[in-house]
């Protein structure tokens, strides 16, 4: 197991924090030996074998902790959000670095963590759990792109994915999103599931990314909000706008500038929407 808080013994050096697991098996010295500094040179530590603790920084006790889990040479390595005390460079690093002894070692690696980058950069398999209930389990892509229900729509995603609660209303052979202010038309492919809906609320949901910007109003296709804030990103900017159900965030290019309270409308790309049950949280497909 590698902890949270690296659980490194302060009094001991590196070397003997790595070796201290296989010193109470009383493994032969040599092996130690042996084990330590291969164990060492994988993780690029060999220079720290004689430091404490306290000479360390964040991501080089990290790496001491990931070091006294390998020396086990162990079937399933259980990471319980090792990454959450470093700082975001160090964090990047460290993930890709546990990525690769990943692919090195060839050993199933359980990996618990509340950051959701963390998980889609670095998992094979996802398991979102919400209050001790596994609300979904897939590759991160499957996720990402098919989450069973709203929960995992938005906690997968940076930023998260966008929800307005909306009403269904029918119009002939249309099904339109009808929210007082706007109307969205719904393609095809959703007619059938939404007609039970007729009347009834629903989620709507649409990734950042999958907004358009547009400076006037176009009928049925665009979303009326006040922009709240702009986070100026280098490659993007991420808009803070109030809808009259709630704040959205949308990914817009860079050259765009906003003020605030400034009006904006934005076209959701319908191609790209997720519906969701407004009382159950479950994906309409």
């Amino acid at each position: 197991m590698v902890f949270q808080n690296y659980a490194l013994y302060p009094h001991l050096s590196v070397y003997d924090n790595m070796a201290f697991s296989l010193k109470i098996r009383k493994t032969d010295k040599n092996e130690i030996e042996t084990r330590v500094r291969e164990a060492a040179q994988i993780l690029d530590i060999e220079q720290l074998l004689k430091r404490k603790p306290k000479a360390l920084s964040g991501g080089q006790r990290q790496r001491v902790a990931v070091g006294r889990s390998i020396v086990r040479d162990p079937k399933v390595f259980l990471f319980d959000e090792p990454l959450s005390n470093l700082d975001a460079k160090l964090r990047v690093q460290m993930r890709a670095e546990i990525s690769s002894l990943h692919k090195r070692l060839n050993a199933t690696m359980v990996y618990v963590t509340h950051d959701q980058v963390e998980a889609m950069t670095m998992a094979d398999k996802i398991v979102v759990m919400k209050d001790g209930i596994i609300m979904q389990i897939g590759s991160p892509l499957d996720l990402y792109n098919n989450p069973d229900n709203a929960f995992v729509a938005g906690f997968i995603g940076s930023p998260p994915m966008n929800f307005i609660t909306t009403t269904v209303n029918t119009d002939g052979n249309k099904i339109i999103l009808d929210e007082g202010d706007y109307q969205l038309e719904i393609p095809e492919n959703f007619r059938e599931l939404l007609i039970p809906y007729n009347g009834k609320k629903i989620s709507f949901g649409t990734r950042p990314e999958n907004f358009q910007y547009s400076k006037n109003h176009s009928e049925n296709k665009s979303i009326i909000a006040k922009v709240k804030i702009v986070e100026q990103l280098g490659e993007e900017i991420h808009l803070h706008a109030v809808t009259r159900e709630g704040e959205i965030i949308v990914k817009l290019p860079p050259t765009l500038s906003f003020d605030t309270d400034e009006t904006v409308y934005l076209q959701p790309d319908m191609d790209m929407i997720r519906l969701f049950d407004a009382e159950t949280g479950s994906a309409i497909r």
